[in-house]
């Protein structure tokens, strides 16, 4: 092989010489003869690359910080941050349940493979992580895969999923949980909110405070309606329980989303009850958000809004057999505030949760509209909250 490039480069050099003595012979010019030696004298012109090439597509600027949530088996709700330098991954996770940080260490490769060691506090491996890295249809990412013991035993499936955070800084979300099992009355609690940490920022305190208030209302009204049917006698061995589960839709240094899932079953009764609420909150003058808020004053919004809405639903009812009958959709999309108390800001648009029951039957469950920018553009407020994602 050697001899091989040895000989290639020596016919390179007779060829190159050979070209300039007839280049020289010719009838022109020296700086057309100049021309032609240029691309033999000198090598390409390489442009420096300012980010690392993402595995899954585009370019991911080094010390991006990811953050997931997703489970290990059924049951184990996990939290994890990931800092992806080029091929290499470090962050941390914990389990919602216990709250202590496991740190992680790995890498990904060209075929957008993870593998991803866990470490204990005192630097002992605890685990391994390995999955693919992949893009959802939002364009948020993916890793799915095995998460096997340092003993090389059973395996066991883990799923995450992006959050679609992008706080600077130090400032993440951590989930906080009310757990509560009382034999006596027979019910059980398990709720999800999220605290905003490491910022310094007065109006996140007031977030918080929200977020929290929020969901210890609601836990202390479902206790209070447990305990009254207490009194009651109901034949039935069945329990009561009550959860709360929340998403990110948007978190950013100005502005959070949050959307809390509700779900309750009172014993004795024929079927659960689900239904959203949200929160949607200025981070940068410490106060909620009103619909109205995102819009020019005296714009029609919510006739533009329910417009849309009311289109999609009948567009996604016609491909769920007819589900949803136009009555039960004017009546529970029409361009009345209370039909939109339960939006969300997004990259791409509002997001509108349309409950059970509001508009169609139970057995249609909840429905869901995203409403996008490109609909609104002409009536978003040109110096408001979502206008930076109006194109």
């Amino acid at each position: 092989m050697k001899s091989r490039v040895l000989k290639s480069v020596s016919d390179s050099k007779v060829a190159y010489y050979l070209l300039v003595s007839v280049c020289c012979l010719l009838p022109i010019s020296q700086s057309a003869c100049q021309k032609q030696q240029t691309p033999a004298q000198q090598p390409a012109k390489v442009e420096p690359v300012t980010g690392q090439q993402d595995a899954a597509g585009g370019v991911t600027p080094p010390l991006e910080t990811k953050y997931f949530r997703g489970s290990i088996g059924s049951t184990l709700g996990l939290q994890v941050k990931l800092i992806r330098d080029g091929e290499k991954l470090l962050g941390s996770y914990y389990y919602q349940k216990i709250g202590k940080k496991i740190d992680l260490r790995g890498s990904i490769d060209q075929y957008s493979n993870v593998v991803l060691d866990e470490f204990d506090a005192s630097g002992k491996q605890t685990g391994t992580f390995k999955g693919l890295w992949s893009t959802d249809e939002d364009g948020l990412l993916k890793i799915a895969g095995n998460w096997t013991p340092p003993n090389g035993g059973q395996q066991t499936a883990f799923s995450l999923h992006q959050e679609p955070i992008e706080f600077t800084g130090p400032v993440e979300i951590a989930t906080k949980q009310i757990r509560e099992n009382n034999k006596k009355l027979k019910y059980e609690i398990g709720v999800e909110y999220p605290q905003i940490t490491g910022s310094t920022n007065p109006a996140v305190e007031k977030f918080n405070q929200q977020a929290k208030a929020h969901v210890t209302k609601e836990v202390s009204e479902f206790r209070a309606a447990v305990a009254e049917s207490a009194a009651e006698e109901i034949a039935t061995t069945s329990g009561s329980d009550f959860g709360i589960g929340y998403t990110v839709a948007i978190a950013r240094d100005d502005l959070i989303s949050v959307e809390f899932d509700a779900g309750s079953y009172y014993r004795g009764a024929a079927h659960p009850n689900s239904y959203s609420r949200v929160i949607n909150f200025d981070l940068k003058n410490g106060k909620p958000l009103r619909l109205a808020d995102l819009f020019k004053p005296g714009a029609r919004y919510l006739q533009v809004i329910a417009n849309y809405c009311m289109k999609d639903l009948k567009k996604q009812s016609k491909a769920k057999d007819d589900m949803l009958d136009d009555t039960s959709i004017q009546e529970g999309a029409g361009p009345v505030l209370k039909n939109y108390r339960s939006w969300t800001i997004t990259k791409k648009g509002l997001g509108i949760n349309f409950d059970s029951y509001q508009v169609g039957p139970y057995v249609a469950g909840p429905q869901f509209v995203m409403v996008p920018y490109s609909a609104l553009k002409d009536i978003i407020k040109a110096d408001g909250p979502v206008a930076q994602y109006v194109k």
